[in-house]
């Protein structure tokens, strides 16, 4: 009697190899060139007349052997299949973390399922923004959102104003000149705020991710050392169909 997963191990490839066969006599068997034939025999109208050697074509396929193939191949192919599907009835096991079952008894199936979704959720999690780590960012309980500390910067326009390049004399006027300078005119107070994920609590949950992963598959693996009774249920099927 073998284990569900020495069953699993091989289903795939065997359905496969399966699969090809009954394929290829399926084909075979729609071409009327390999299941007819002939054989044509020459008579010469007189004695001394020209002779030709026979022709002939042999039949190939008969679609009574066609179909005992068939029957052979998806015989087994059924009943690899039914091993397995029945096995997996039994199949079952508890997801255990930090040594409390989080969930008991559960089927192969279910486990299959959970281990796809906890893969998307790491990936989920793990595209999640963070924090801004060059930010001091608490929590602003009025909005739930993260809150920095505020930033203080001025806020400056360009303004012109004259300059005297050269005094006046008792015989220049003064000479004078417009030039444009920043000029502070007020101040900025920025506090920014996020909706991101704090980098520690990010890598808190994927921990907590990839150990509920590691338990559902350890959890599969112990499911699957389930004892398989072979099944042979193929030839009764098939018995059905074709018996005369």
């Amino acid at each position: 009697m073998a284990k569900l997963n020495q069953i699993l191990a091989i289903e795939k490839n065997k359905k496969t190899q399966l699969h090809n066969q009954i394929s290829s006599l399926d084909k075979a068997l729609q071409r009327a060139s390999l299941v007819t034939g002939h054989h044509k025999k020459f008579e010469p109208k007189t004695e001394d007349g020209e002779t030709f050697p026979d022709d002939k074509q042999i039949v190939q396929y008969r679609y009574v052997e066609g179909i005992e193939q068939v029957c052979e191949y998806m015989r087994e192919l059924m009943d690899v299949v039914a091993t397995k599907d029945f096995a997996n009835a039994h199949a079952k096991a508890d997801v255990v973390v930090g040594g409390t079952a989080l969930i008991k008894d559960v089927p192969v199936p279910y486990l299959l399922f959970l281990e796809k979704e906890l893969r998307d959720l790491h990936t989920f999690v793990g595209r999640i923004a963070e924090l801004d780590p060059a930010e001091n960012w608490s929590m602003d309980d009025n909005t739930g959102l993260y809150r920095s500390e505020p930033v203080k910067t001025h806020k400056t326009k360009k303004m012109q104003r004259p300059i005297v390049k050269y005094e006046a004399t008792e015989n220049h006027p003064a000479q004078t000149e417009m030039i444009t300078e920043d000029v502070v005119i007020g101040y900025w107070t920025t506090t920014r705020f996020s909706g991101a994920i704090p980098k520690p609590k990010k890598k808190e949950l994927l921990a907590r991710i990839a150990k509920l992963e590691e338990a559902v598959k350890f959890a599969r693996e112990q499911a699957n050392s389930v004892e398989a009774e072979h099944m042979r249920v193929g030839e009764t099927l098939l018995n059905y169909v074709f018996q005369t």
